[in-house]
């Protein structure tokens, strides 16, 4: 089964921030291809279906960033088969990569998984936030919600970034990878 797993801090007050992407994207893909997120157990929220015949699972940790590797153990999840979607401040707002077997590039909820699951062996769909001003706080950044001005931009971005994991499910990575990551070098939205 493939595990889509979103990124983010659950609590209404960081609903809609810069740090919980990961999270509207499941939710996007919840309703995109019709399985609820209802289910709960301790530390995630999820749901189950199909996409072409393959087993599917989308799931939210319902810990804080920083543990957000601590319910894929409950899960029993193969890390070949975890796609995980995440913010990434070291990608332009409005952009997505694809990655595999890369460090954390400082993002403690990516710290988390490979600390819990021993490895690094795990899909990435990096979406890019965009850096704050050199006079402003990263972390202050992340937590800080999207603006009016930059709605847009963001459903865009997050479907892609749903389109990018369809792919991955339905047709390989590789093929995922070479399809997204080309298309944002090719027609950059900065």
């Amino acid at each position: 089964m493939k595990v889509i797993y979103g990124l983010g801090n659950p609590g209404g007050e960081y609903l809609f921030t810069r740090h919980n992407i990961g999270f509207m994207v499941v939710d996007m893909l919840s309703i995109r291809w019709g399985i609820p997120i209802k289910k709960k157990t301790r530390d995630v929220l999820y749901g189950r279906g199909t996409r072409q015949g393959i087993e599917v699972m989308l799931a939210k940790p319902y810990t804080y960033m920083n543990l957000s590797g601590r319910p894929l153990k409950g899960l029993a999840v193969d890390s070949h088969d975890l796609i995980v979607a995440h913010d990434d401040m070291d990608i332009p707002f409005g952009m997505i990569r694809i990655k595999t077997q890369d460090g954390t590039g400082g993002h403690k909820g990516l710290k988390s998984i490979i600390d819990n699951l021993g490895t690094d062996a795990f899909v990435r769909v990096r979406c890019g936030i965009g850096r704050p001003g050199e006079e402003s706080d990263p972390i202050d950044y992340v937590l800080s919600e999207f603006k009016s001005d930059e709605e847009d931009t963001l459903k865009k971005e997050i479907e892609e970034a749903g389109d990018a994991i369809h792919l991955c499910v339905i047709s390989g990575t590789v093929k995922a990878m070479n399809v997204y990551n080309r298309r944002d070098l090719d027609n950059p939205k900065t």
